[in-house]
């Protein structure tokens, strides 16, 4: 069995613990390949739990069973796209803030071998965005988003103009500060800060909000996660924002953007004490 390792740079204060980890993967006889960025990190920290454990570079390929990511939820984003479309499931280790992506805290790490081994965890299968630029086939690196699309204005705009069509037909023109395209993965990130419901996360479904909306008539609106959306954005500025898990590219203003449904899926590893309900309980104070 083949462990693939990525984290963020803040792990001085969990290094310890992954050491531990580590050895004891060691133990059990599993190979680990790691993520360059976090190798660095943990040679300085612990060189000696790095014993055998092979450094892998960006766009260089791996052979893995699954994949583990330490770090808050913005870390996990960025395992999903180092895994892209291999489907390994992915199991995250909260080092960060709310962690509604991840399938255990960095606490309970010495919970986790024993329970892999055992297969003794839930897979569940989240589906990603493709997005597509028209005219424009290598404006994206990695076209796919996991939590949500968006499409703001840039700083010199005092709002934009949305105009938002589902499978070839016209929807709405959403005149606000800009517009979110979530998964339902994505529906306890931005789009529950603009006010966007809360969707179980294997639902086939995507969410549209509006940011801002200058119309109390603009809501949320939930549909089937096979409908094609356009949007094309008009604005006074030049150019808007989009935006995917956080990378983004300014486009000029008139430029259609195509939204789908991704061929694959991510796989997340979800530890039975950490299923959606419990997460709601704990993260939303729902206790």
């Amino acid at each position: 069995m083949t462990i693939a390792i990525y984290g963020s740079r803040q792990q001085e204060p969990y290094a310890g613990a992954i050491a531990a980890f580590l050895k004891s993967l060691r133990t059990a006889g599993i190979d680990v390949v790691m993520h360059r960025k976090i190798h660095g990190v943990l040679s300085a920290l612990v060189p000696d739990a790095l014993r055998g454990v092979h450094a892998v570079a960006d766009g260089s390929p791996f052979e893995a069973d699954m994949a583990m990511s330490f770090g808050g939820d913005g870390t996990f984003l960025r395992t999903a796209m180092w895994v892209g479309d291999r489907q390994l499931p992915i199991l995250g280790v909260n080092t960060g803030h709310l962690g509604y992506l991840s399938g255990a805290s960095i606490d309970e790490l010495p919970d986790v071998l024993p329970e892999m081994l055992r297969g003794d965890f839930d897979i569940e299968s989240r589906s990603l965005i493709e997005v597509a630029v028209e005219g424009r086939e290598d404006a994206l690196d990695w076209p796919y988003a996991l939590n949500e699309v968006t499409f703001t204005k840039d700083e010199a705009s005092s709002i934009v103009t949305a105009h938002t069509r589902i499978n070839g037909r016209d929807l709405a023109s959403y005149r606000a500060d800009g517009l979110i395209v979530a998964t339902p993965t994505g529906s306890t990130a931005y789009n529950l800060s603009v006010g966007g419901p809360v969707a179980q996360p294997t639902a086939p479904i995507w969410v549209l909000s509006p940011i801002a909306a200058h119309s109390l008539g603009m809501r949320p609106l939930i549909v089937s996660d096979d409908s094609v959306i356009d949007v094309v954005v008009e604005a006074r500025s030049h150019s808007f924002r989009l935006t995917l898990d956080g990378r983004y590219r300014m486009l000029p203003v008139g430029t259609r953007v195509s939204l789908r449904r991704a061929p694959f899926v991510a796989r997340i590893i979800m530890r039975r004490a950490h299923a959606f309900p419990a997460a709601l309980r704990e993260k939303l104070n729902w206790n």
